[in-house]
């Protein structure tokens, strides 16, 4: 692609992109703080991708996915994960009725655009299977009819990091299917302090519709479009590579860290992201600094750490940043 072209794109990119203002300013009216994770739920969105969070209770992931729904005048559907749910408690089932002698299909709560997964791994294994069949193959089979989910399919799973008693955790091939692992953090002092003053008030700010999801699906079609040049490519395939060899890399010393690296999905994802992260930004060509930015997000859930790096208390962000910091940037 020619220099006229990129100038092009990036003249289109910035026109596009300029909803993603007001879409914010609405979620804002009702967020306070969580700046990064307001971000990635958008670049999921834009890149059609899901994402799993991991944060204490209280931290607003109810409120931020179900204003993001109002705002986009989306489905929001939220299901609470517990050891006795079922999975035709999630896609739905067969309905007999003694009048006509016939079945009719009652669709679950699993069919609407946003879905917040609440403690996914409270529920066992058959169900957590039936949502990430859905989040993967965008179909769910009810019977013997299968039922395509919506063209805006985005599932925000959550994870709570402190209790582990009772839960079924997810099997690594299952976590490799979130596009983004993103982990929230307390508010600060003073964000804490708005946040009192805002829920303990009248009432919360009414959200105005911004977008609707066809204009979703249109910037998408944009954000496939934005410039990745090989060298940034080569640039992503060095740090994944890096997961799997990091001797290559002049890492040897993560050898004994690592059981087994990202898939080749890690790869897919980083290009993906950094394109919805561009055009977050209002650019129409993907920078080193997008991979950077996306990076920690997209791998931190694909390296199986080691017995020694548990040890050591030596995690996967720590490893991510040894090979963000040793790989050169093109």
């Amino acid at each position: 692609m020619n220099m006229t072209s990129i100038r092009d794109l990036n003249m289109q990119v910035k026109q596009e992109s300029i909803f993603l203002q007001d879409l914010l300013s609405e979620i804002n009216k009702v967020m306070v703080g969580q700046e990064m994770l307001v971000e990635r739920v958008l670049i999921a969105l834009l890149a059609d991708g899901h994402v799993l969070l991991e944060g204490v209770p209280g931290l607003a992931k109810t409120l931020l996915i179900k204003t993001v729904a109002q705002a986009i005048q989306a489905d929001f559907s939220r299901i609470q994960f517990t050891p006795d749910l079922l999975p035709a408690d999630l896609v739905g089932t067969q309905i007999y009725n003694p009048r006509t002698s016939e079945f009719s299909v009652h669709q679950g709560p699993v069919f609407a655009n946003l879905i917040l997964a609440d403690e996914i791994n409270r529920a066992p294994a058959k169900v957590q299977s039936a949502l990430l069949e859905a989040m993967e193959e965008r179909q769910v089979t009810i019977g013997d009819v299968t039922y395509l989910m919506d063209d805006l399919f985005l599932v925000l799973a959550t994870q709570n990091p402190i209790e582990q008693e009772g839960t079924y955790p997810l099997p690594e091939a299952q976590v490799d299917r979130f596009m983004l692992k993103v982990k929230v953090d307390y508010p600060s002092r003073a964000e804490e302090r708005i946040i009192v003053d805002r829920m303990t008030g009248t009432q919360l700010p009414a959200i105005n519709p911004v977008i609707n999801p066809a204009d979703i699906m249109h910037a998408r079609e944009m954000v496939q479009q934005i410039y990745v040049d090989d060298k940034i490519k080569e640039y992503v395939l060095d740090l994944v590579l890096a997961t799997r060899q990091p001797g290559k890399n002049g890492l040897g010393e993560l050898n004994t860290l690592i059981s087994y690296g990202a898939s080749p999905r890690a790869s897919i994802y980083l290009v993906k992201a950094a394109r919805a992260h561009a055009f977050l930004k209002g650019r129409g060509f993907v920078t080193p600094e997008d991979i950077k930015q996306i990076a920690p997000d997209i791998l931190r859930h694909r390296i199986i750490t080691s017995y020694e790096a548990e040890a050591e208390s030596i995690s996967s962000d720590h490893i991510v940043q040894l090979i963000l910091d040793h790989t050169d940037v093109p």
